[in-house]
């Protein structure tokens, strides 16, 4: 039984597509089944893992509006074990169609239950919104991660996310865990990062990832030639970062890793 992480932050600019590529990537090397989900209208999820987002017929939107099967729009990526629900700018529409649906925060949910026991971990990319297409991925989804950027304004709208996880859980999806909140975007050199560090531990304390996704030039470069850090340069600070974050993932949900 497959289990369901989204990655979500209303924030712009917290590394949730760099997460949710990366760690797809890593727990692929790692010989897990993995399936990534692109819930964005940006589609970079698409675009960093190689697939031509121009070309793509049938992706998200297709499957949130139930016009299609979830199996039809799967396909393969260049990362090993990793396959790839793909998204397109169209999916910006799903927003507008589906305000007059009865269930409308639970069509990504239902369409994902048919392959659920297909792979070990689906992966969510959400939009940097706490519009329908995110709830619906909530709505879907076992446990959340939550990238926390370790710059100024880091914890803001944080609380928005939190009570939006909570309203969730209360009316949508009672079972929603929140899975870990991930520091991004490190610097060792600067005192704001180390603040960031140790003001998210305090107020936060276990539900923070040990591991800690630090700046890396490497790690910006990677989406621009369609692979992930791992397939772009296994030994960079980057890929041994996510490396280490699948296997505390692993860990966490008890198997062997």
């Amino acid at each position: 039984m497959g289990k369901i992480i989204a990655i979500a932050n209303q924030k712009g600019g917290v590394g949730k597509t760099t997460t949710t590529v990366n760690l797809a990537a890593a727990l692929g090397v790692l010989e897990k089944k993995i399936l990534l989900i692109d819930a964005d209208p940006q589609a970079n999820a698409s675009s960093g893992l190689g697939i031509d987002v121009e070309g793509v017929e049938l992706g998200t939107y297709r499957v949130i509006e139930h016009s299609i099967n979830i199996k039809e729009t799967i396909e393969k990526t260049n990362s090993p074990n990793v396959d790839i629900v793909p998204a397109h700018i169209d999916l910006v529409a799903i927003e507008i169609e589906l305000v007059d649906r009865d269930d409308r925060e639970y069509m990504l949910k239902q369409a994902v239950q048919e392959i659920k026991d297909d792979y070990d971990y689906i992966l969510i990319d959400c939009a940097p919104s706490l519009g329908l297409i995110t709830l619906n991925a909530l709505t879907a989804a076992d446990s959340v991660i939550i990238p926390i950027q370790c710059e100024y304004y880091a914890l803001e709208g944080l609380g928005k996310l939190l009570n939006t996880i909570k309203s969730i859980q209360k009316v949508h999806n009672p079972d929603l865990e929140i899975e870990g909140m991930l520091l991004t975007m490190y610097d060792s050199r600067l005192r704001l990062s180390n603040q960031v560090v140790s003001e998210v531990k305090k107020h936060f304390q276990n539900m923070v990832f040990k591991t800690i996704i630090q700046r890396n030039i490497r790690l910006g470069e990677a989406p621009s030639h369609g692979e992930s850090i791992i397939a772009y340069d296994a030994t960079s600070k980057g890929a041994v970062n996510y490396l280490n974050l699948a296997h505390e993932i692993i860990k966490k949900n008890g198997e062997n890793g």
